[in-house]
C-alpha cells in the first residue's frame, strides 16, 4: 500500500470539538465555500457519506467507515476511479489546540504512482488547510 499525506496542520480548537463536527459530515454545510469550484463541485453529504466531483477524475464518494472517538475517521471509496482509503488523525497539544493530519492509502502501481503522486499531495494540502481553517 501506498500512503499520501498532508502537512501536520495545527487547529486552534479542542480535539474533542475538531472530533465532534468531522465526524458527522451533516456539520460540513459551510465547507462548500471554502473550496474552489474549480477544482471541486457537485458537493453533497449527510452525516456518514461525502460526494463530489474533481476534474477531470469524475465523481467520488466516500464513507465513513471506523470512528476511533477524538482521535480518529477513516474513509473508504465507494465510488471512484482510483479505491483508496482516506483517514484523519487528531492530536491533542493542548487544551484548546489540536494537531490534525490527513493521510490516504491506496494499491496503486508505480507507473500510476509517478502520474497521480502531484495532484494528490496538492489535493490533502488544501484538504488539510480548509479543514484548519473552518469553525469548529
Amino acid at each position: 500500500m501506498t500512503t499520501f499525506e498532508s502537512p501536520v496542520k495545527v487547529i486552534p480548537y479542542s480535539r474533542e470539538r475538531v472530533y465532534a463536527k468531522l465526524s458527522d459530515l451533516s456539520n460540513l454545510e459551510g465547507l462548500k465555500e471554502h473550496l474552489p469550484q474549480d477544482k471541486v463541485n457537485n458537493l453533497e453529504f449527510d452525516a456518514d457519506t461525502l460526494s463530489f466531483s474533481v476534474p477531470p477524475a469524475g465523481k467520488m464518494t466516500l464513507q465513513i467507515i471506523e470512528r476511533t472517538p477524538v482521535e480518529c475517521i477513516k474513509f473508504a471509496t465507494v465510488q471512484s476511479p482510483l479505491p483508496f482509503n482516506l483517514w484523519i488523525q487528531l492530536i491533542a497539544t493542548g487544551e484548546e489546540t489540536c494537531k490534525m493530519r490527513i493521510t490516504i492509502g491506496m494499491d496503486i502501481n508505480p507507473m500510476m504512482k509517478a502520474m497521480v503522486q502531484k495532484p494528490l499531495k496538492e489535493g490533502l494540502e488544501k484538504m488539510a488547510e480548509t479543514l484548519a481553517a473552518i469553525h469548529y
